[in-house]
C-alpha cells in the first residue's frame, strides 16, 4: 500500500511503527525523520504536522482501496456495494491495526487534533462512495456523507478490538448498521422525491398565473360597436348619397 521506495512512504510508515511501539501523543517529528531515513530539512517539504502524516496515510489508504475494487455490479445493492467497500478497507488496513489503536486511544483525550482529522475523513469518506458508484452530490450526498461517516466510526471501533482473522464481529457489526441506514435512506428519498414533487407543483402554478396575467381583460377584448351605416330613403329627398363603402 506504502511506496516504500520513496520519501514520503518511508516517513508514514516509520510513523505507523514508532506509533505501534511507543503510541502517538509523544512521538516526536524528529523521531519519525530518523526511522524514516531523512533529516528534518528533508522532512519539512513533505509534512509540518503528525496530522499531515495520517491524513497522508488515510489518502493512501483510500487510494489502495480505489484500486482494488472493480467496476459496480448492476444487480448488487448500494447496501452490498458499501459493504464490500468498507470490507476492503479496512482488510487494506490491517497490517497497520496495532498502531491505528494507539493512535485512536490517543487522540480519544485530545479533541483539538481529532477534530484536524475531520475534513480527510470525510474526503475519504466521499472516495468511498464513489467507490461504492453512490453519489456524494445534491441532496443524497449532503445525508449520505455524514450518514456513512457514522457507520464507519463505530465500525471501525469495533475492528480495533477485533482480534479474529476473519473479522466476524466486524463484518455483523458494520452489515446492522449498513442495513439501519438504508431504511433511514429510503425515507430520505421519499422525502426528497416528495419534496421535488411540491417544488414542481409550484413552478407549474407560477408558470400558469404568469399566463393568466398576460392575458387581456374581457375589457380588452370587446370590439367597439360599429357606427349605424347612414339610410339614404330616411333623409331629405335631395340629399345626396354619401361614399360608398369599399369593397
Amino acid at each position: 500500500m506504502l511506496d516504500l521506495t520513496s520519501p514520503k512512504g518511508r516517513l508514514i510508515d516509520a510513523a505507523m511503527r514508532l506509533a505501534a511501539e511507543r503510541g502517538w501523543r509523544d512521538l516526536t517529528l524528529d523521531e519519525i525523520a530518523k526511522a524514516g531515513g531523512v533529516n528534518l530539512a528533508e522532512f519539512r517539504p513533505l509534512f509540518q504536522s503528525k496530522a499531515q502524516i495520517l491524513a497522508a496515510f488515510t489518502r493512501a489508504v483510500d487510494d489502495a482501496v480505489l484500486a482494488k475494487i472493480g467496476p459496480d455490479d448492476a444487480g448488487a445493492s448500494p447496501r452490498d456495494r458499501l459493504f464490500d467497500v468498507l470490507m476492503t478497507r479496512l482488510e487494506t488496513m490491517q497490517p497497520y491495526k496495532a498502531a491505528l489503536r494507539r493512535i485512536a486511544s490517543d487522540l480519544r483525550y485530545r479533541p483539538g487534533d481529532s477534530l484536524t482529522q475531520f475534513g480527510a475523513a470525510a474526503r475519504s469518506t466521499y472516495w468511498m462512495l464513489a467507490a461504492a458508484g453512490l453519489d456524494a452530490e445534491g441532496p443524497r450526498g449532503a445525508v449520505y456523507l455524514p450518514g456513512l461517516m457514522g457507520v464507519y466510526a463505530r465500525t471501525f471501533d469495533i475492528w480495533l478490538e477485533d482480534d479474529d482473522p476473519g473479522m466476524a464481529r466486524t463484518m455483523a457489526a458494520l452489515d446492522s448498521r449498513l442495513r439501519r441506514g438504508e431504511r433511514a435512506m429510503r425515507r430520505v428519498d421519499d422525502m426528497i422525491a416528495a419534496a421535488r414533487n411540491m417544488a414542481s407543483s409550484l413552478r407549474g402554478r407560477r408558470r400558469r398565473e404568469r399566463a393568466d396575467d398576460d392575458m387581456p381583460s374581457p375589457e380588452e377584448t370587446v370590439t367597439p360597436a360599429a357606427a349605424p351605416a347612414s339610410n339614404a330613403s330616411t333623409g331629405p329627398a335631395d340629399a345626396e348619397p354619401g361614399p360608398r363603402p369599399a369593397m
